[in-house]
């Protein structure tokens, strides 16, 4: 059977120089695919200080600058995340690609939008240099204490999202902001939680993360859209919101509404 060849793929939230950055599964990950466009959805790095970067940050992005060049005919598109802030510059010299606060494209007579989410989230736009900046020193500092599979700081990450009500916010805010846009599909990160939603025809998806046990990536193909989950060198798409073991799920339709999102998957 032929490799699909995806139209594009989306992934955010790698978190280079974190303790809990599954960047060797994401480089295996698109090592292993073949697509026209790459789209890095946002927290890409940790913070501004590369001395935390590991030798598989620097694999990682040594092979997104050798996806950017030009002979590759591969797309690639960086979107700005809120851990991201100052790097633009410096981004863009490390591994040759263009940042964006929110990029759009066409696919099938459709509009697409992938926007980070963290414009959603009046915790970050309110405390952005401040509180969140600590918070995130604090949260680096558990992950240096943790256990080597960092299951408590993923555990305090998880119940972060839940706590603030993330996945709502954002998903609220970029269903606005995609019938604002006249935008069908809109692709956020940010929440570190998978997810789709619709309300009135507009589309909403959620990469997830990279920094869990299970990571998850989008993919858009003229198969549809799907969310897949990366363990053990293997990708499953997935519906279930349990994620129990990885098998192949069966698609379901998404809610009318953001209050009700679940999971949507299929064979690939």
């Amino acid at each position: 059977m032929d490799q699909v060849i995806y139209d594009t793929v989306i992934l955010s939230d790698l978190h280079l120089g974190s303790e809990t950055s599954r960047a060797r599964e994401a480089l295996a990950a698109l090592k292993s695919m073949r697509f026209r466009r790459l789209i890095l959805l946002g927290d890409i790095f940790c913070d501004l200080n590369f001395r935390r970067l590991r030798k598989e940050h620097w694999e990682f992005l040594s092979f997104i600058r050798k996806l950017s060049n030009p002979k590759r005919n591969v797309e690639v598109v960086w979107v700005e995340g809120n851990h991201d802030f100052g790097l633009v510059e410096v981004m863009s010299h490390l591994v040759g690609i263009r940042a964006y606060d929110e990029y759009l494209w066409h696919f099938e007579g459709e509009r697409h939008l992938a926007i980070h989410g963290h414009q959603f989230d009046s915790f970050v736009l309110k405390d952005q240099f401040r509180l969140s900046s600590l918070g995130g020193l604090l949260f680096l500092f558990i992950q240096k204490l943790d256990s080597k599979k960092k299951r408590f700081a993923r555990f305090l990450d998880r119940l972060n999202t839940r706590w603030l009500r993330l996945e709502e916010k954002v998903a609220n805010g970029a269903l606005a902001h995609a019938a604002a846009r006249d935008v069908k599909r809109v692709f956020c990160g940010h929440t570190h939680e998978p997810a789709t939603a619709n309300r009135q025809g507009i589309h909403y998806y959620n990469t997830g993360c990279w920094t869990t046990e299970r990571p998850t990536y989008i993919t858009v193909c003229e198969q549809g859209i799907k969310i897949h989950e990366y363990v053990d060198g293997v990708s499953y798409c997935f519906a279930n919101e349990e994620r129990r073991e990885p098998t192949p799920a069966v698609a379901h339709a998404a809610s009318d509404a953001p209050a009700d999102m679940g999971y949507e998957g299929a064979y690939c």
